[in-house]
């Protein structure tokens, strides 16, 4: 793996970490807005904390490197959060779904560069 091929991995593979942690963060201590958001979009709202820990963990699983396969669950389940975000604001045209479009392209450099490793 070059120099640079490792410098996008772990640059994209940064900021798709910092996103998650930030937005597992907001649903544990911003959740009034969370809810609201949340409600808006359609979803029920207990899904709020079980999703912020497993963005917490699917954030571990992929800077760990303890299992291949872990990694793997944890890409997927990213890949689809992101895919539901996207439509959720699609559907009620909010205009909110770039960020779920800038965390699908951190998604695929982090999982393309580091499939390189």
């Amino acid at each position: 793996m070059s120099k640079r091929d490792k410098v996008i991995y772990w640059i994209a593979t940064g900021l798709l970490s910092a996103m998650m942690l930030m937005s597992a963060g907001m649903y544990i201590f911003n959740n009034a807005m969370v809810t609201e958001t949340f409600t808006n979009l359609g979803y029920p709202t207990y899904i709020i904390y079980p999703l912020a820990i497993a963005k917490i963990l699917g954030v571990l699983a992929i800077l760990s490197n303890l299992s291949g396969k872990l990694k793997e669950w944890a890409y997927a389940g990213f890949f689809f959060d992101f895919i539901l975000a996207a439509a959720a604001h699609i559907s009620i045209n909010d205009g909110e779904e770039k960020g779920a479009y800038m965390a699908m392209v951190l998604l695929i450099l982090s999982y393309f560069f580091g499939r390189k490793r």
